[in-house]
């Protein structure tokens, strides 16, 4: 398998997702201003969309976009995952909001058209995690075991405090639970930013 990523980008989730579920996997760093491939191949002939992340499986498939990816990771390390009769659907339910109301916003930090709409941005962020900080319930999205959605949310508190944003206080305590973790610390490594 290889996984294709940028260093520090959203990608990042599922790096830390794969070494967390022990997954052999291979990577290869992206250009996005150029959407080239490290070895010099045009990105888009892989991922036609232009971005990271995409995993192509060992029979060639391509997965894109990560909620699709962690849940296929989450599917193969089942420890990733939330439990009970919901536990899938809750997965599904967190990856979609992380994707869509704060992955999202903040593209409109880092590609703002103008200051307005970047500070519009900041603010959605800043309500977004207001409404995760009040709902953590462990040490974990999920209670006290870490799954594929804490990867993912990692990620985005980490963009968060590179924009100087305000963390409230139970993510910023997760965002450094997370960190510690020895599959974080990996990927960090091998992504140059540890």
């Amino acid at each position: 398998m290889k996984l294709y990523l940028t260093p520090g980008a959203c990608s990042l989730a599922d790096h830390v997702a794969m070494h967390e579920a022990g997954l052999g996997f291979d990577t290869v760093k992206v250009d996005l201003g150029t959407r080239r491939t490290e070895d010099g191949h045009d990105f888009t002939q892989i991922n036609p969309k232009g971005y990271v992340p995409a995993l192509v499986l060992d029979d060639g498939q391509v997965l894109t976009e990560n909620a699709a990816i962690l849940s296929w990771v989450a599917e193969r390390a089942p420890k990733l995952a939330p439990g009970g009769e919901l536990g899938r659907i809750r997965l599904v339910e967190m990856l979609a909001f992380i994707a869509t109301e704060l992955h999202k916003p903040f593209v409109r930090c880092f590609f703002p058209t103008g200051d307005a709409e970047k500070e519009a941005a900041r603010k959605v962020i800043g309500l977004r995690l207001g409404f995760l900080a009040e709902r953590l319930r462990g040490d974990f999205l999920f209670g006290s075991a870490f799954g594929v959605a804490d990867a993912y949310l990692f990620v985005m508190l980490r963009w968060a405090r590179m924009l100087g944003l305000d963390v409230p206080e139970p993510l910023a305590a997760f965002e450094e639970r997370v960190s510690a973790r020895p599959a974080v610390q990996q990927a960090l490594r091998h992504e140059g930013l540890a």
